[in-house]
Parts: structure tokens; C-alpha cells; sequence
């Protein structure tokens, strides 16, 4: 693959542009935090907004639903236009969507903030990898994708620990401040280091379409969305779980989180071992071993086992994005590109099924019903993948 950023397109990029990486990775870190700080603060802003916890988490459905959209529309909409630019209009749109949700004196302001974030997200994904790839030689393209997903990890480890503890400091509204000062950062970052990189191809809905409609990848994906609603609904109601059940005071939320992104990042670089003896393996232990620990919590009063099942279930789940993609690589070969933009979409479905499905069971049974029920669907897809997955590469 011919990698293009200034110029024709068949000229090679031959000098890495490591600067513009780094704005990428910062990209992904301001985006990736954006999105989980709910999960730290939504106690305090149901409080403050005068709504339910339940309400308060739809605002996560709301990002959701709306990056499904943008990672379906955004190649198509955006294909005339030098990737540059598209990319700093999603970082603007990042901090326009901080600023909404720090200022927001009710429910709807929110929302419109949040789903500003979905734009923002599903796009800038949508465009991240083939972007990168056109920032350095093909033999470096490795160690650049490496460069950019570490910002997926640094923000699991700090976005939601961090964000309870300085919530509770400084109250979420300036959390979110705080974060739209970061989009700020990474705007001025990205103006200063990304080239100009001329769109390229033709895309079209009709690939994805076509991918979708393969036998594999409807039950590939169908599991998918079993395992990320499951996983969204126990994270976005985990703050109120370690209050209302456990009883676990504002700072130990903070530590106890802050181990489930630690965890969360060891689980990221196991899951490469695991892979190479096993995909089918590691793609059925890492939904059941979260299921499990989502049981663990609810049968297991205190919270010492608390924070163990919880840093088991955030090592599981750093797993589950490294062994779904490489399943897309060898399911679709052909096509790995859209098979990733299906799986992005598929994802946004599924946090947005999580979020919503987990609010409604949050608000007539409590966070003890939320937890139960995700456990549950962990555990059916575990099983579904360990029976019916295939995982060599298709003909």
C-alpha cells in the first residue's frame, strides 16, 4: 500500500510524519475520554440536573447512536474534501461539545453536547487508521497504529478515575472544562503537524453493505453487540453500583477505577499472547470471564472482592477490541477496511443498546438488577462465540 499525503496520490510518503501521530493519538485521547467521563461523574450531574441516574446515562446513548451515523456517513459526505481539515472540524466539534455539556443548565443542552461528541467520534474513527497509514512508510505503519491506539489506553487508565476525583474536587462541570481545554490542545496540535492529505478512492455504502451481508459477519456481529452492550451497561452505571451497593466512598471509586484501566491496559498487550495460540480462545474467555466477574460483584458483598472483580473484568475487556480486530482481518481479507467500519458502527449500536437498555433497569430495579442482566448477555456470548464462531479465514 502507497502511502499519500502531500501531492498525487501515487507518490510515497518516505519520511515518517511522527508529529502528525502524536496529534492523532492526542485525537483519540481527547475523544476516548470525552466519552467515558459520564461513567465517573453521573451521579453528580443527575444530581445537579435535576434528573435520574437512568436519564443521565442516555446522554451516553445519545454519543452513541449518533457516532453510528457519522461512522457510516462520514467517508461518503466528506470524500471531496483534504482529510486535514475534516479531521480538525471533528477536533472543534470536541470542544464545542465539552463546553455544551460544563454549561448546561438542563437535560436537552446536554444532550446536544453529547451528541455533538457522537459526531465527532464516529468520524474521527471512521477515519483514524487510514489516516495514520498515510502518515509514515509502510514499514513503520505498525508502530504508528501501535503510537495511536496507546491513546485508547491512557485514556482508560486516566479518564474515568481521574474525572471522579477531580469531580469531586471541582465539581464535573469544570471536569468537563478541563477536558474541552484538552480538545483545545489537540486542535492546536494537529493544525501545527498534520499535512495536507487529499482525499482518495470512491467510497460508497454499497461495500459495507455487501460485507454485512456476509453469513459470517452477521453473527460475528451479532456477538459483538452482545459483548459491548453487556460491557456499557456495567460501565456507565458503575459509579452508582460502588455507591448504592458497595458502598464505596468518592476516592475509592477513584482507585478502584483507576485499577480497572491499569487492568485494562495489561489485558490489551495479554491478548496478543492469547491470540497467537488461540483466537477462538481468547475471543470466548475474554466476554466470559467479564460475565463472570459481573456475577462476582453482584454475589460477593464488600469491597475488596468488589475491586478484584472489577480489575478481572477490566483486563478482559482490554482484550476484546485486539482479538475482534484481528477476527475482521481474517474473516474479511478482502475487505478488512469496511469489515473495521462495521465493527466501529456495530460498537456505537451496541453502547448505545448498553447505555439505554441499562438506564431503563437502572431506574426500576438499581444498579444490582443492571449488573445482573449484563452479566448474563456476557455469559450467552461467550458461549455463542465458543460454539458457533469461526474463526479461520474466509473463502
Amino acid at each position: 500500500m502507497m502511502n499519500t499525503v502531500n501531492g498525487s496520490p501515487d507518490m510515497v510518503q518516505e519520511v515518517p510524519a511522527w508529529g502528525a501521530v502524536i496529534a492523532m493519538t492526542l485525537g483519540v485521547f481527547g475523544l476516548v475520554t470525552a466519552e467515558f467521563l459520564p461513567a465517573s461523574l453521573l451521579t453528580p450531574m443527575a444530581s445537579d440536573l435535576f434528573i435520574t441516574e437512568g436519564m443521565a446515562g442516555q446522554a451516553v446513548s445519545a454519543t452513541a447512536i449518533f457516532a453510528v451515523v457519522a461512522s457510516l456517513l462520514t467517508a461518503t459526505v466528506t470524500r471531496k474534501i483534504d482529510r486535514r481539515y475534516v479531521l480538525l472540524g471533528f477536533s472543534v466539534l470536541l470542544i464545542i461539545s465539552n463546553v455544551l455539556v460544563a454549561f448546561a443548565p438542563n437535560f436537552i443542552l446536554l444532550l446536544a453536547g453529547r451528541v455533538l461528541l457522537g459526531i465527532a467520534l464516529g468520524g474521527f474513527w471512521t477515519m483514524a487508521a487510514a489516516t495514520v497509514i498515510r502518515l509514515v512508510p509502510e514499514s513503520n505503519v505498525p508502530r504508528a497504529l501501535a503510537i495511536m491506539f496507546s491513546g485508547v489506553s491512557a485514556a482508560t487508565i486516566f479518564a474515568a478515575p481521574l474525572g471522579s476525583y477531580l469531580g469531586g474536587l471541582i465539581g464535573w462541570r469544570d471536569v468537563f472544562l478541563l477536558a474541552s481545554l484538552l480538545g483545545v490542545l489537540t486542535l492546536v496540535v494537529q493544525f501545527a503537524t498534520l499535512p495536507s492529505i487529499p482525499p482518495r478512492g470512491r467510497a460508497t455504502l454499497g461495500t459495507l453493505i455487501a460485507v454485512m451481508n456476509r453469513p459470517r459477519m452477521k453473527f460475528g456481529l451479532f456477538v459483538l453487540v452482545l459483548i459491548f452492550t453487556g460491557h456499557f451497561a456495567l460501565f456507565t452505571y458503575v459509579r452508582p453500583f460502588l455507591e448504592n451497593v458497595t458502598g464505596v466512598a468518592t476516592a475509592g471509586i477513584s482507585g478502584i477505577l483507576l485499577g480497572f484501566g491499569i487492568a485494562n491496559f495489561i489485558g490489551t498487550h495479554l491478548a496478543g499472547s492469547l491470540i497467537g495460540r488461540s483466537l477462538r480462545l481468547t475471543l470466548a474467555l475474554m466476554p466470559l470471564a467479564m460475565g463472570l466477574a459481573g456475577l462476582g460483584m453482584v454475589s460477593f458483598e464488600g469491597v475488596v472482592p468488589t475491586a478484584l472483580f472489577v480489575v478481572i473484568w477490566g483486563m478482559a475487556f482490554g482484550g476484546v477490541p485486539v482479538a475482534w480486530s484481528t477476527w475482521i482481518t481474517r474473516s474479511v481479507p478482502d475487505e478488512a477496511e469496511s469489515g473495521g467500519g462495521l465493527m466501529v458502527a456495530t460498537i456505537q449500536v451496541a453502547i448505545a443498546m448498553g447505555a439505554a437498555a441499562g438506564g431503563l433497569v437502572y431506574d426500576i430495579t438499581g444498579a444490582l438488577g443492571v449488573f445482573s442482566i449484563a452479566a448474563l448477555i456476557l455469559l450467552v456470548a461467550g458461549l455463542a462465540v465458543s460454539v458457533g464462531l469461526r474463526t479461520d479465514s474466509a473463502s
